[in-house]
């Protein structure tokens, strides 16, 4: 003899009911993903202007550098000639 599982009944207003909670979860995932986007275009904007940055005292620091170098050569040569 074999009895048959009768299973879970779910009527439609349960159905409805869920498939607006999951509605809902999704457009609150959706608003956050919005809100990070948007986060993430101004981070992005943060970075550009930082790497801007960075690279303009980089050219500074090597012109400083090299002038240095050109100063430190020509005292050098200023010495050996006034030291004849």
């Amino acid at each position: 003899m074999t009895t048959q599982d009768p299973g879970v009944y779910i009527s439609s207003a349960q159905m409805y009911q869920e498939l607006r909670s999951l509605s809902d979860g999704l457009t609150r995932v959706e608003t956050k993903l919005d809100t990070i986007g948007q986060g993430l275009n101004e981070v992005g904007k943060d970075v550009a202007d930082h790497e801007s940055r960075i690279r303009t005292l980089e050219h500074t620091v090597w012109r400083a550098m090299g002038g240095a170098a050109v100063l430190g050569t020509a005292g050098g040569v200023l010495a050996q000639y006034l030291l004849r």
